[in-house]
């Protein structure tokens, strides 16, 4: 039995884009400490939607190409600059985007830190205008955190009905034509996994407790993320991985592409914490980010010698809160300018993760590498400082 979508649950309002903080949004959205990017970056959305004269999928705020502009950055006729939200190749974001409009799920597959999350929240942000719908993977996920959950004082005096049934984020997207996340897919059992073959193939969610079933109305898909570094965990059945686009996010390809990534994270971050500006500390960013690129390749940048390679990923994100402390040292104990001696001790727990291991190799990186670098030796003193 067949039951219209919004039998199951009420449909839930939710604010337009264009009311950014105001009106539907709660009291503490304007001081979050990390608003949901749909409130971040409101101006740029409607901005967007205002302009956007191209065919959009049933219920998306924005279309395709509208979607990818948000992402990468660009400027409106009108002169509205779009800043990116993410640096990388264009088709990448263009692959992902078309995903989403087609019955394909999409999965974000990378490294540590290559911003898969990231993307996944401001795709969502920018097709639904609201990106919480949000399964977070762990070992003890359970089914009903994908399926839908029951309240049991309802359950208990009532027995099975809708007015029991607590449906999950899943659902609610099904319900309401929405993007669901469900991030690091890999980290939840496998059994769970595969409560998603039915809802992505068939896109409908039986209830058998009911006797009835949640079809899904049109607008809806799933963005998941998993970590290419948890392989063997719990891997994809081939049913599963059958049922999404894989797009591969990779690491930024050149230093610059790093350093701009690094930069405008922290800007953004810091403009919430009130913290120094990024400009001032640039320098200390770019050596930030080379001494992760050397240790993550396995090779200085002039490519003349090689290095042991510590047991952490040292990845963009990991370079972003090494920087981010940084400036807030910099800012409580020191005079505001990102120093050599405020990223030392981050570097330091970023690289030596491996007290033993890891260890030796930081220390042979700054012997043979940092101290014979022309201009680096603020550096080198401070890092040999936190090393002691």
């Amino acid at each position: 039995m067949s039951v219209p979508v919004a039998s199951v649950e009420p449909t839930t309002v939710r604010p337009p884009v264009s009311e950014g903080l105001g009106e539907g949004v709660s009291e503490s959205a304007g001081e979050a400490l990390r608003p949901h990017a749909e409130h971040a970056f409101a101006a740029e959305l409607t901005a967007l939607a205002a302009q956007d004269d191209r065919p959009r999928p049933a219920r998306w705020r924005l279309s395709p190409w509208a979607v990818a502009t948000y992402l990468l950055g660009g400027t409106l006729p009108d002169g509205t600059v779009i800043t990116p939200k993410y640096v990388g190749p264009r088709r990448i974001v263009e692959v992902a985007v078309t995903t989403l409009a087609t019955d394909r799920a999409l999965l974000l597959l990378g490294v540590p830190g290559t911003a898969k999350t990231w993307v996944s929240e401001h795709l969502a942000a920018a097709v639904s205008g609201d990106s919480t719908l949000l399964v977070q993977g762990t070992a003890g996920t359970p089914e009903e955190a994908i399926r839908y959950g029951w309240n049991y004082a309802q359950l208990l005096a009532h027995g099975p009905s809708r007015d029991a049934l607590v449906p999950s984020p899943v659902m609610r997207a099904m319900a309401e034509g929405m993007t669901a996340r469900v991030e690091e897919l890999t980290r939840i059992p496998a059994d769970v996994q595969d409560t998603l073959i039915t809802i992505l193939s068939e896109k409908v969610l039986p209830i058998p407790e009911l006797g009835q079933e949640v079809q899904a109305v049109r607008g809806f898909n799933v963005i998941a993320t998993a970590n290419d570094r948890d392989r063997g965990v719990n891997e994809l059945s081939s049913a599963l991985r059958r049922r999404f686009n894989t797009v591969v996010l990779p690491l930024p390809e050149s230093a610059d592409a790093e350093v701009d990534i690094v930069s405008r994270r922290v800007d953004q971050i810091g403009r919430f914490l009130d913290l120094p500006a990024v400009p001032e500390g640039i320098d200390e960013i770019r050596r930030v980010v080379t001494v992760f690129r050397e240790l993550r390749d396995g090779v200085t940048a002039d490519g003349r010698t090689k290095l042991k390679s510590p047991s952490g990923t040292l990845s963009t994100a990991e370079a972003i809160s090494v920087v981010t402390g940084g400036l807030a040292l910099a800012a409580h104990f020191g005079d505001g300018v990102l120093r050599a001696s405020d990223v030392a001790a981050g570097i330091l727990g970023a690289v030596v993760r491996d007290p033993a291991a890891d260890r030796v190799i930081w220390q042979e990186y700054l012997e043979a590498v940092v101290r014979e670098r022309d201009g680096w030796k603020d550096f080198y003193r401070a890092c040999r400082e936190v090393s002691a």
